[in-house]
């Protein structure tokens, strides 16, 4: 069976700007992320508006729809990006019966998204009603390959794993830790490709439960992204390293995507800089 190229969060890694190449509400899109990366989160979303209401497609209509998340996701707002997140989600329920084999991941994907806004924002409840979602969304595909069922067993465990360290318990995140390194395993095609999504999991749980050492180890083994970055820039900062920390934070602030990865880390990364409001 052939399956398209996925990543374990592929919203951190999409394209620039959901829905931006052509149609008549891509011009509005850019301009609304360009505003959202300096921070004019309400002019982007009058712009969002303006895309939302005008588009000609549903298509179109969703994909201004998951910009406008995107735009709450900068502000760290949970309930607002979900919101909107439905929305996109609403649109792919529709295209189960053209798009089967698409649709359902698409509809676990938005899921999975609102939720690494809710648990970046600090709302973990809400994180792992997400995640649980997404999770059971993305199952439902008919005739679902045995690497795509590994792929969303992976993500799940991922992120009860992350969730458990926010909450410092140690036995929880552990096994969690565990059923996802089982459940990579399971993988063929898409193993390699998942794989550097694991040290960043055993280095996010690390740095929640205070190893430091540990955690700066393997988050230096998982893929740069800007969130990443942030992330490095903390445990350098608990160990006592400022100026490393500063550097990974220059780095950070440079993101220029319009996607959960950013979202989190331009803001963070300024107001670590001092840069908040410029």
């Amino acid at each position: 069976m052939w399956l398209p190229k996925l990543l374990i969060f592929s919203a951190t890694l999409a394209a620039q700007v959901p829905g931006g190449r052509g149609g008549p509400g891509s011009e509005l899109i850019r301009q609304a992320a360009q505003f959202d990366q300096e921070g004019r989160g309400a002019d982007a979303r009058q712009l969002l508006r303006k895309a939302i209401d005008s588009a000609a497609t549903p298509v179109a209509t969703s994909n201004a729809q998951r910009a406008m998340a995107m735009s709450w996701a900068f502000e760290g707002n949970c309930e607002k990006t979900a919101e909107y997140e439905q929305m996109v989600i609403d649109y792919w329920a529709g295209q189960e019966n053209d798009q089967p084999g698409n649709a359902y991941y698409q509809q676990g994907e938005m899921a999975d998204e609102a939720a690494r806004v809710c648990i970046d924002s600090g709302d973990l409840d809400a994180a792992s009603r997400w995640y649980k979602k997404g999770h059971e969304l993305g199952l439902r595909e008919p005739h679902i390959s045995p690497d795509r069922e590994a792929l969303w067993d992976f993500r799940w465990e991922h992120a009860q794993a992350r969730i458990a360290a926010r909450r410092s318990n140690r036995a929880e995140a552990e096994k969690h830790v565990a059923a996802a390194r089982t459940a990579l395993e399971k993988m063929t095609d898409l193993r390699a490709q998942q794989e550097p999504f694991f040290p960043y999991l055993t280095g996010y749980v690390a740095f929640y439960l205070g190893d430091y050492n540990n955690a700066l180890a393997d988050l230096e083994k998982a893929g740069q992204d800007a969130f990443i970055q942030c992330l490095i820039g903390q445990v350098y900062e608990k160990l006592g390293d400022k100026d490393k920390a500063m550097e990974y934070y220059r780095k950070a602030v440079g993101a220029r995507g319009h996607n959960p990865s950013a979202a989190y880390a331009v803001p963070f990364a300024k107001k670590k800089l001092g840069l908040a409001g410029v």
